[in-house]
């Protein structure tokens, strides 16, 4: 569990109280009870302490909730089961908590202090120039999104770096596919056409038993590393095509990424990096090619034998400009997880280049179809394109009367929770069912919900809410849910941080609607007695779905 003010409390409590035992602030592990009548913390310290000191568990935890004294937040402390401790929060303490997310400023300067001082640096969406923008590279900007949005608010200078895929013996095949087949001028041609052209000649090499086409591919490519003229031209319009194409998506998406530093940026580098590499002896021929050895993995390569860098030199000198750019302490990678053995060779070579940042890699699963199927009408990759003309047209089976404004957004906002409502190391499925569900777990219901509760504030003449001194004494069950959910936000945002997971947030945001829509269909809220007090809870609900979804890069509907 991540800590938060209220957490810290409860252990500094717990630890005082143990008065005659060894213990210290991280023996004490505190959880959310799954059922709340088990209390809102649950902790089995005295279950841990009674196994160490071969005693009773059940009567230490009594003793120990004995020595406890406080009259801020808690209401009562439970023995349970073999010497589990349960602690229930006070109401009034849990609408003090609620009452901060009511003051945007107020919640952020409490967030803002978790990562203040310290720099991330995040590589995410990194599509390929000339090519489309496929299903996998939107996993990859979700995911990568979200992380940037959730570290940002907890006071991280974040920094976004979008690694783009514009050099490699790809272009190669790319000019030498243009040279053959290609009609016309190439800063004519869409992206849809170069795409065209590399996948015929995948097709026409395959059939060309001798590979000439393979060898005449290696060969512009060896030109284009060397400065050609005429192989830097096509390669240039290659990536001004790819480019336009790429921010008309991001567009789309709502997304925008400080940085686009592809790997042709790093080429002029690569010599420095080769010879740091070879200075301090990390380096071997092996076959007439440069390669590092590493303890329990496979060599990596650094200079093919004819002399061609890799992706691993130009990631080595990714890593150095980073460095010495941002210095950063922490340098995320969001990209497949078919990656996993190639970044670890990535880290390992930094680490023993002496390079001190911490490096993650979020390997994120593939994206089905409900059938199990990637097929598609224009080849084996899934284009975003399509998915999002379906999103689009599933949103206006849902909210037909909305603008094109809010079909796009409900569109955009379906597909990004899907996407981001599990953990990134899964597979996801796309059933469009689910997808587009406004029963729960998905995107829509959450901005149905959002919208739901912008209506009854819209209805109410109650504007101000800082008149709620206190929790009314008797507050029904449904009340009581929400408020026993609201103080848990913040933590749920440092967690996602933790984890590197946004489902963190998009888990707790589907437990926030649910519990607002059962108390919304059990009880009126408008001219009762209790308007005021059921005003707050509404206003809590729609400022936690309207930041939630923020970090989640969706966009709320007032109206839907």
């Amino acid at each position: 569990m991540a800590d938060t003010e209220t957490s810290k409390k409860l252990r500094e409590l717990l630890v005082k109280a143990v008065v005659d035992k060894k213990l210290t602030f991280t023996d004490v592990n505190l959880e959310h009870p799954t059922d709340s009548k088990f209390g809102d913390y649950s902790t089995n310290m005295a279950m841990i302490l009674a196994k160490r000191d071969k005693g009773n568990p059940a009567e230490l935890a009594k003793k120990i909730i004995g020595s406890i004294k406080d009259e801020e937040i808690i209401e009562k402390l439970e023995v349970a089961g073999n010497g589990f401790i349960n602690i229930f929060l006070k109401k009034d303490f849990l609408k003090q908590e609620a009452e901060k997310i009511n003051y945007e400023i107020e919640f952020n300067k409490s967030l803002n202090r978790y990562g203040k001082g310290k720099t991330m640096v995040i590589d995410y969406s990194s599509p390929n120039i000339a090519k489309p923008f496929g299903i996998g590279h939107l996993r990859s900007t979700n995911i990568g999104q979200a992380l940037y949005n959730i570290y940002k608010i907890l006071g991280w200078n974040c920094i976004g770096d979008n690694h783009l895929g514009d050099w490699g013996t790809q272009f190669g095949k790319m000019i030498t596919a243009l040279k053959h087949w290609g009609k016309g001028n190439v800063d004519k041609m869409t992206i849809a056409d170069l795409e065209e052209l590399y996948v015929r000649f995948h097709a026409e090499a395959e059939a060309e038993k001798d590979k000439t086409l393979d060898d005449e591919a290696r060969e512009w490519f060896a030109k284009l590393e060397k400065g050609d003229g005429e192989a830097k031209k096509v390669w240039q319009e290659c990536v001004d095509i790819s480019i336009k194409e790429f921010n008309r998506v991001y567009e789309m998406l709502g997304v925008k990424i400080d940085n686009a530093y592809g790997e042709a940026f790093y080429v002029p580098m690569l010599p420095k990096i080769i010879k740091e590499v070879k200075e301090k002896k990390l380096a071997k021929e092996s076959q007439g090619a440069l390669i590092v050895e590493l303890e329990n993995m496979t060599p990596a390569m650094l200079l093919k034998s004819d002399g061609a860098t890799t992706y691993f030199t130009r990631d080595l000198a990714t890593i150095k400009f980073r460095e010495e750019k941002w210095h950063p302490d922490l340098i995320i990678y969001e990209v497949g997880s078919e990656q996993n053995l190639y970044f670890k060779q990535v880290f390992a070579i930094a680490k023993l280049m002496g390079w001190k940042t911490n490096f993650v890699h979020i390997g994120h699963g593939l994206i089905r179809w409900k059938e199990g199927k990637f097929s598609t009408r224009k080849g084996d990759t899934i284009h975003l394109e399509e998915v999002i003309d379906k999103a689009m047209e599933e949103a206006k089976k849902i909210a037909p009367d909305n603008t094109k404004e809010k079909i796009v957004a409900v569109a955009i906002g379906a597909i990004k929770f899907n996407d981001l409502s599990s953990d990134p190391k899964k597979d996801v499925i796309f059933d469009w069912e689910r997808v587009m569900s406004m029963d729960g777990n998905s995107g829509p219901y959450l901005q149905y919900t959002y919208a739901r509760c912008m209506s009854v504030l819209e209805k109410t003449e109650i504007k101000e809410q800082k008149n709620i001194e206190t929790a009314p004494e008797i507050i029904n069950d449904e009340e009581l849910g929400l408020l026993r959910e609201f103080y848990k936000f913040e933590e749920k945002i440092i967690e996602a941080a933790e984890r590197f997971n946004p489902g963190v947030i998009a888990e707790y945001l589907l437990t926030i609607a649910r519990k607002y829509n059962e108390f919304y269909g059990k009880h009126r809220i408008i001219g009762e007695p209790e308007e005021t007090w059921r005003i707050f809870l509404t206003k809590v609900t729609s400022n936690i779905l309207k930041t939630g979804l923020g970090l989640l890069g969706i966009e709320t509907i007032e109206k839907m």
